[in-house]
């Protein structure tokens, strides 16, 4: 509260400044509760948002829930006895209010874990002008010729009893099939071949299908024109089949017998024969040419059911065969299959009566179990089947060559996804889009009852758009047809009465809902968003709905930059699951479990480190480890703070800063560094690579600041004059340090930010973090010459710290020899005078004195333990460059150790060093 996080979405939003930056929010599914896959996407994003936010932009970001669809529709059901005598809006009502109950839990959630938003308006595609929005773009993408209703086979559910689309299947490699060998005898002899097949032995064509129950739906058998095919003769029957050449040794090894081939012909010459229907007497099957007909398994002749295959479907309307489709909704044989076959699941006793009918007319070869790979529905987990139904399409094929150009244009982090998502456009012909349920957006045509011709217009879709703007898509179910459809709308399309027709019964694809989010949530004229930031099931996903919504409806993306991170793992890279016991759960992270002990509460700030530390761009690990490594981590950090802050409490940076000109060298080396932390940390966000901003984090805190910058300057901050501008010149560096490092880290750890603002001493009652910028390290502190000095001076350090090893520093005087040149005079700007106890050059010594020459004293003792170096110093760019070596000697003190300082620099044990003494005069004490 203190931190007024709260407020911070809308006071940003009405900024007066013209640079906007949207991110667009991707919806999650409202069906179940906040996981760590969450937690990644959502503070991915928020500390985009809060970055762009401190450097100026006005953020524009809403969060948003996808509502609709059959996985909400059968959790809710799920709950409820005898859901299948539920009304439609029965359904939907239960469904909506599964959806919100899923859409407060993950908020509230969203908010502990500090995402900036105004929460109380977000967008749901269950919103009445959400749902107006999408029925805008439906009707443009209808009206431009890219939507059409089309009869033709389709993935199609059984256990949901609707259409899939290819992103909502996912593949069982290990579904078992029963396959079967059989034949189909020859009635007509391909012209070609009657020499060969004289008619004496009957010949038949050899197929073979992992999908028996759609035999009683073949219309063809299909051959590939270009192969060689081969009459055989089978050794134990003296049968004749036709086989493809490539597959006759295995066809008769599977067959347990011999082929003995007596010709063999070109696809081509098959052409105008035809072949009797297995189980259905007087059933003609011709065969056909077709380019689908692999060589890598089967027999070489494929049996053709243009209702239950899209390549067969293509082979049927070249040809105009049937398309009949003798399947139900719910994977049933209907009458038209006949009584044997009535009401029999097609996956289930409907296949073994196929099969059975199959031995009793002679046409089985063979039946053996198939292990491969096979579509189940991504919800239900249950088989597919490929059904024909009428059903609505987008047609991808005529707008994915636009979809493409248009991506190419798109900034796409890491590069490598752009390849993969334009593969899977390049695959995709056409979306089905049309769902057989009611929980959704009803897709808004209505049909002729006689005719079953379908009526969309421009007045019909303005009248329906009215209706559902203001009472939602409930009113579809709910209103009488007279409501939603005019008198003048049906008699521009030249129809009579309103009664003639009916309201369609299909609801739109939830890909589709999501998919044209851009036009509801996306402001200004062009409706288009600086970044989409989503896992990489997107590129199939959302990504790739909502770039052919937009390319369809306007000819652009809708958005300018893609980032695509991974999925979340246990922290040995296996998959999360319940019976392994290695599913993180986001708020057991932030509170702690049942046991503390076990799972302890790390706070939100722990779990966004670990979110900014991973390499999000592969997959990201998470488990006790990692998360106790990240809370390592942040006490590292503040400890670096405390330090800091424990120096800030008599300093104001108004009236007690030093001028950079006027500061020690080691000070204005580190204004250098932070210049360049700063601008590295600046550049790595805007590239979205947060990992990269923890390890330049880490670096400079650990290597620049604790270990060389504050053991440094101790001396100074805690032994000089409370006033003197040495110590003030240090703390004037602490000051700005501080507030760098604050800013550059607050994105990503915003708790801990605010934390550090609110115990500065000369802040009181600031703003905050947030709300006063970003990082202002000045240019003017970049001094390149500056490195080169003090980085000389730290190799001489670690050559004296390295012939010492281990031992306290201060009980040694150093002697730094170096013959006259740039090294020298590099290290005289640090120390003047020949010997010094409280030069520059001795505080980065860390010694009691330091001697600098530029030769070795006469009296040094032959057996002196004489350490040499080179350093290499690298000036204008380059363009003065210069080895220079030096040699070191550490020297045991004569002096005694002051009581005040700890520097052998006193006459004696009991008084304080001369520098002390002044000091405390000074201060009026003795």
């Amino acid at each position: 509260q203190k931190c007024g996080f709260s407020e911070l979405y809308s006071w940003q939003r009405q900024r007066k400044t013209k640079q906007e930056f949207c991110l667009h929010d991707g919806p999650p599914y409202a069906n179940g509760d906040p996981h760590v896959g969450h937690a990644l996407n959502k503070i991915l994003k928020d500390i985009t948002n809060r970055f762009y936010m401190m450097r100026g932009y006005k953020v524009h970001y809403v969060p948003g829930w996808d509502c609709h669809g059959l996985p909400i529709e059968l959790k809710a059901l799920s709950e409820v006895r005898g859901a299948e005598k539920l009304s439609p809006m029965e359904i939907r009502q239960r469904a909506r209010e599964f959806a919100e109950r899923a859409i407060e839990k993950q908020k509230s959630a969203f908010i502990r874990w500090g995402v900036m938003a105004d929460w109380d308006n977000c967008y749901h595609t269950f919103d009445p002008k959400y749902e107006a929005n999408q029925l805008r773009v439906f009707y443009k993408m209808y009206d431009k010729g890219f939507i059409y209703q089309d009869y033709k086979p389709v993935f199609w559910s059984p256990s949901a009893k609707t259409a899939l689309a290819e992103a909502e299947l996912e593949y069982n490699e290990q579904h078992v099939s029963r396959s079967v060998y059989m034949k189909f005898p020859l009635l007509k002899s391909p012209p070609k071949l009657t020499s060969v097949i004289d008619g004496s032995s009957p010949t038949s064509v050899l197929v073979w299908t992992t999908q028996p129950w759609t035999v009683p739906a073949n219309q063809a058998v299909c051959y590939m024109p270009d192969s060689a095919y081969s009459i055989v003769k089978c050794t134990t029957t003296g049968e004749h089949f036709i086989v493809a050449a490539d597959r006759v040794e295995s066809t008769a090894a599977v067959l347990d017998t011999q082929f003995e081939v007596m010709s063999t012909c070109k696809g081509v010459d098959l052409a105008d024969g035809s072949c009797a229907h297995p189980t259905i007497p007087g059933r003609v099957s011709p065969l056909l040419p077709a380019n689908h007909v692999t060589m890598a398994k089967g027999t070489g002749l494929v049996h053709t059911a243009p209702a239950h295959g899209m390549e067969d479907y293509s082979v049927a309307s070249h040809h105009q065969l049937p398309t009949d489709c003798l399947v139900d909704e719910g994977g049933f044989f209907t009458e038209a299959a006949g009584p044997e076959l009535q009401n029999k699941n097609v996956l289930e006793e409907g296949n073994e009566a196929v099969i059975q009918m199959l031995q009793a007319a002679g046409s089985l070869l063979k039946e053996e179990k198939y292990v491969h790979s096979y579509p189940y529905d991504w919800r239900t987990k249950k088989p597919m089947i490929i059904r024909a139904s009428k059903q609505w399409f987008v047609n991808t094929a005529s707008v994915k060559a636009t979809a493409q150009e248009v991506l190419k244009k798109v900034k796409v982090i890491p590069t490598s996804a752009v390849n993969r998502m334009l593969e899977m456009l390049d695959r995709r012909t056409f979306w089905c889009i049309s769902r057989q349920r009611c929980w959704g957006v009803p897709i808004p045509v209505f049909y002729q009852k006689n005719t079953g011709e379908c009526l969309i217009n421009s007045e019909t879709i303005t009248d329906v758009i009215r209706v559902v703007e203001q009472q939602g898509t409930d009113a579809w179910w709910t209103l009488p047809i007279e409501q939603l459809l005019s008198k003048e709308a049906v008699a521009k399309a030249g129809g009579r009465d309103v009664l003639d027709y009916v309201k369609g019964q299909d609801v739109l694809d939830i890909w589709f809902d999501s998919g044209t989010s851009w036009a509801h949530v996306l402001e200004g004229a062009e409706q288009r968003a600086d970044t989409y930031f989503e896992g990489k099931d997107q590129l199939g996903g959302w990504f790739q709905s909502s770039l052919l919504t937009s390319v369809a409806a306007r000819k652009k993306a809708p958005y300018k930059t893609l980032v695509v991170h991974g999925f979340t793992l246990g922290e040995k890279g296996e998959k999360m699951s319940k019976s392994i016991g290695n599913v993180v759960d986001p708020d057991v992270v932030i509170n702690g479990g049942e046991d503390h002990t076990k799972d302890p509460p790390y706070g939100a700030d722990v779990l966004r480190w670990w979110v900014a530390e991973s390499n999000v761009f592969t997959e990201v690990l998470v488990g006790p480890v990692v998360l106790n490594a990240a809370r390592d981590d942040i006490n590292k950090l503040r400890n670096t703070l405390r330090f800091m802050l424990g120096n800030m409490a008599d300093f104001s940076p108004e009236t007690d800063s030093v001028p950079p000109s006027e500061m020690y060298i080691v000070d204005q080396y580190m204004l250098h560094l932070l210049q360049d932390y700063g601008s590295k940390v600046t550049e790595a966000y805007k590239e979205y690579d947060y990992s990269k901003v923890v390890r330049l984090l880490q670096a400079f805190c650990s290597r620049n600041l604790s270990n060389f910058y504050f053991s440094v300057i101790k001396d100074r901050l805690y032994c000089e004059e409370e006033k003197d501008p040495k110590r003030r010149s240090c703390q004037t560096v602490l000051a700005e340090a501080l507030d760098v490092v604050v800013r550059s880290f607050a994105p990503i750890l915003p708790h801990l930010a605010e934390e550090v603002f609110q115990h500065l001493p000369y802040k009181k009652g600031s703003e905050g973090v947030f709300r006063t910028g970003w990082i202002k390290a000045s240019s003017a502190w970049k001094k390149p010459g500056i490195e080169e000095a003090i980085e000389g001076a730290c190799a001489v350090r670690d050559s004296f710290l390295g012939s010492i090893s281990g031992k306290n520093a201060l009980e040694y005087e150093v002697v730094i020899v170096i013959e006259p040149g740039l090294l020298f005079e590099l290290m005289e700007a640090l120390q003047a005078e020949e010997t010094s106890s409280v030069s520059q050059l001795n505080e980065i010594m860390m010694a009691s004195r330091t001697t600098l020459l530029s030769e070795l004293p006469k009296e040094t003792p032959a057996d002196a333990n004489i350490i040499k170096g080179t350093f290499l110093i690298n000036l204008e760019g380059g363009d003065i460059c210069e080895e220079s070596s030096y040699q070191v000697l550490a020297l045991p003190v004569a002096q005694a150790k002051c009581p005040r300082c700890r520097r052998y620099t006193s006459d004696s044990a009991s008084t304080p060093c001369p520098r002390c003494l002044t000091v405390m005069a000074g201060k009026g004490s003795t």
